[in-house]
């Protein structure tokens, strides 16, 4: 019976000796390169080196070794035809039927802060070459790139004498799979255009999730390989596992804390939407503030914080059900706390926000926009009174918030905490009422308002007027910005006009 080979070029050696023995037990020649070579020669194997095969050296440091016609020639061949068959026998190609290939680190140094030229020495080339061809030709070929598929292989020979036809189609799927996603990270290295003529995308399954934003939809969770983030590496320190609402609420309520670097903040967001923001001078003061905006919707919602959260704030957070409570740290006595409460989920997160761009899924297509990450440095004083320090101060700490709520968005706040929330309404007045009815029941001090968009008619300002709001921030835009200004100035409400519109849809 003559020996079929297997050619194995891996970084990760994970399990490979106890496969590569299971194959020489299955009369495979092993055929290796370099490191690969002496780990299973160390480890009592028979391998032979790749350039046993080729009869040429390895060169270029590595660059160049598997890159010959002895090699893709053996892979390529398609053992039905004929002529293929004739072809390899004249040239003295040995048909290869088994490649066990993991790629370069790339993916795992893309992000590190190395110089571009030490990122590009983790590009292979060899290996995705071996393993497309091995891929084109999975009707003669295995083709392993993941380490937990070994076993798979494994189970077939042992129950069939070889693998199914099945397995290798789908393994070789595996493999494009893996190499699209592998270019694709380093196109986007290589290539500085925004929005690229061809949209790549490369990103890598964390888990399955137990289900999406319904009981009756499918989904899983997967992280980019080319950039970090700040829901990328962060740690789970208690609770269940995550679902999809709770992963997209994290990145939202996030994303509003991060706004406020210098100072505390606290935000509480549920179903996709802030119910309470707030900045403090300490870790408690501002949860409770942030508490104090809607004691009522934040019952099983999600909690950031952008500081460390220590056992006074963890005793609070404790006494109202949430879903989740995240922070860039916990004391070791609030996390003793929290974990009380088996259920809660406690994230750590390590990551920056990061975000530069924004997709919309469409049906047979995909919008790509870049990030809202900008507030206006023109803002304008559009009316004949003026807002004092604290209102403008108050104004531009709304503005801050309005831009993570669904438009039509309109925020009032006293300057510290985000009170009345109102969006996705289909007209602005309608979250003008809402937002400032849900304010005026908490509190009963000065108000302020922003709002995501420009007002098409005067009535939001007749009616903040006739609710007491004291000053406005809009973008401006409108036909009918003068009968807004207009009316502002016959109530003397200061109005900022900022002209840059915040809709988030």
């Amino acid at each position: 019976m003559s020996k079929k080979r297997a050619l194995i070029s891996v970084s990760d050696k994970s399990g490979l000796v106890d496969f590569a023995r299971f194959l020489e037990e299955q009369n495979y020649e092993l055929i290796s390169t370099g490191g690969t070579f002496k780990h299973l020669k160390d480890a009592g194997l028979s391998p032979i080196q790749i350039d046993e095969v080729t009869d040429f050296p390895e060169m270029l440091d590595g660059r160049v070794k598997t890159l010959h016609p002895k090699v893709h020639g053996g892979l390529l061949a398609v053992r039905s035809n004929e002529e293929h068959m004739k072809t390899v026998q004249e040239y003295e190609i040995g048909l290869i039927d088994m490649v066990i290939v993991n790629l370069y680190p790339f993916f795992e140094n893309v992000n590190k802060e190395i110089s571009l030229d030490e990122k590009v020495e983790f590009i292979d080339i060899g290996g995705p070459s071996m393993l497309r061809s091995a891929a084109k030709n999975f009707n003669s070929v295995v083709v392993l790139t993941d380490v937990n598929d070994y076993e798979i292989i494994k189970n077939e020979m042992s129950e069939n004498g070889d693998s199914t036809i099945e397995t290798r189609k789908k393994l070789a799927g595996k493999v494009f799979n893996l190499t699209s996603a592998y270019d694709a990270a380093i196109s986007r290295m290589l290539l500085d255009e925004e929005y690229p003529t061809y949209l790549n995308a490369s990103y890598k399954k964390v888990s399955d999730l137990r289900y999406g934003e319904n009981p009756h939809q499918s989904a899983a969770y997967y992280t980019s390989t080319f950039e970090n983030g700040a829901m990328k590496d962060f740690e789970i320190l208690g609770g269940k596992e995550l679902s999809f609402n709770n992963l997209r609420d994290m990145d939202l309520c996030w994303k509003v804390v991060n706004e406020f670097k210098d100072e505390l903040a606290c935000c509480a967001v549920k179903h996709s939407t802030p119910c309470g923001v707030a900045v403090g001078t300490t870790a408690l003061e501002t949860y409770t503030k942030t508490f104090e905006c809607d004691p009522v919707s934040i019952f099983g919602g999600i909690i950031g914080m952008n500081y460390k959260v220590d056992a006074a704030t963890a005793e609070e957070l404790n006494k109202t059900f949430l879903e989740i409570v995240m922070a860039t740290d916990f004391d070791e006595d609030a996390l003793e706390i929290l974990r009380k409460k088996k259920n809660l989920r406690i994230i750590k997160i390590k990551n920056q926000v990061t975000d530069k761009q924004a997709w919309v899924k469409i049906d047979g297509g995909m919008l790509v926009q870049s990030a809202d990450d900008q507030f206006s440095d023109d803002i304008k004083l559009v009316t004949e009174s003026a807002p004092t320090d604290e209102q403008r101060k108050a104004l531009l700490f709304s503005q801050r918030v309005v831009k993570y709520v669904k438009s039509n968005a309109i925020v009032v706040s006293n300057g510290v905490q985000a009170i009345g929330i109102g969006g996705g309404q289909v007209n602005r007045i309608w979250a003008t009422q809402q937002a400032i009815e849900r304010a005026k029941e908490k509190f009963d001090g000065e108000l302020v308002l922003a709002s995501d968009a420009f007002f098409p008619f005067r009535d939001v300002v007749d009616f903040c007027a006739q609710e007491g709001v004291k000053a406005i921030i809009q973008p401006g835009g409108s036909m009918r910005d003068n009968d807004s200004i207009e009316a502002a100035n016959e109530h003397q409400i200061p109005m900022l006009f900022t002209g840059m519109r915040h809709f988030l849809h």
